[in-house]
């Protein structure tokens, strides 16, 4: 393995407040970088134009799988093909981190994924307590699940104070997405 620190956590980045896939973004620039191995599944976030789809996959060592739809999930109305795509991400994150064969996986948009219920939490609890010890685990997403705070040893929530969406400014290409 090349991740020279030998131990790695289970950190949550979560909240209302924007930034939580940008701190993971970050840490996977910051580890490719370093020449670790990255693996990231976009929960969520599927047929859609975000930057980050046209980066990462320049960065050295990065692999993306994306899952999720063009239009937004209705938690009201999950249809059986969101939850097959959330399960299918779960699998492959699941995967890729018994797999040996990388230091850090990133499970973005996760924590939405369990309170739509597309996805079973037993299945990430279990994910963290099988996964090695030298694996860096990074879960983002709102509505974090109690349970998956206590078992993290970093938790970052994003507070919204301010937000342009207030003032009726829509996403920016380049900037938000």
């Amino acid at each position: 393995m090349t991740n020279k620190n030998g131990k790695g956590l289970v950190q949550i980045f979560t909240g209302n407040g924007k930034g939580k896939t940008t701190a993971a973004l970050g840490t996977i620039l910051r580890a490719a970088g370093h020449g670790l191995k990255v693996f990231i599944v976009f929960f969520m976030k599927g047929d859609y134009e975000y930057g980050e789809f046209n980066a990462l996959p320049k960065l050295p060592n990065v692999v993306i799988r994306k899952s999720g739809f063009r239009q937004f999930t209705d938690p009201l109305n999950i249809k059986p093909e969101e939850k097959e795509q959330a399960e299918s991400a779960l699998a492959a994150a699941r995967e890729a981190t018994l797999s040996g064969s990388y230091d850090l996986v990133v499970l973005d948009e996760v924590n939405v994924a369990l309170e739509y219920k597309l996805i079973e939490s037993a299945e990430v609890i279990k994910l963290i307590e099988d996964k090695p010890p030298h694996v860096e685990l990074i879960l983002t997403g709102r509505y974090v699940d109690n349970r998956l705070i206590e078992m993290a040893d970093l938790v970052t929530e994003m507070v919204k104070v301010k937000h342009p969406f207030d003032k009726g400014i829509k996403a920016r290409k380049g900037i938000e997405y």
